[in-house]
């Protein structure tokens, strides 16, 4: 499973080089999540995947990492280019970076 850390999934933001997907719960996300996150919950995953384009790079967070990095390992098997963000919004918000409500 490749991985990305906030740094470098800061830095990717900042050029528009990776779409950034929350796979947390609603409320999860409404309580505070990247800027520019894009919300899918984990559970409906699967029947998104055709608004999702294998050519793009996609980094994947949830909390701390554990649910986006199931996601991320079902995705990779399906052809699409992920990469799960080691620490998760935690880690993001732990930094001192700035979050959406």
């Amino acid at each position: 499973m490749k991985e990305i850390s906030i740094d470098q999934l800061a830095q990717a933001l900042n050029e528009n080089q990776i779409r950034l997907i929350d796979v947390r719960e609603v409320d999860e996300f409404l309580a505070g999540h990247v800027p520019g996150a894009e919300l899918i919950p984990m559970g409906v995953i699967p029947a998104r995947t055709m608004d999702l384009d294998r050519s793009e790079s996609i980094a994947l967070i949830c909390r701390t990492g554990g649910r986006s990095g199931q996601v991320t390992t079902w995705l990779e098997s399906q052809g699409f280019n992920v990469a799960n963000v080691v620490g998760g919004t935690e880690a993001w918000i732990s930094s001192g970076r700035a979050v959406e409500r």
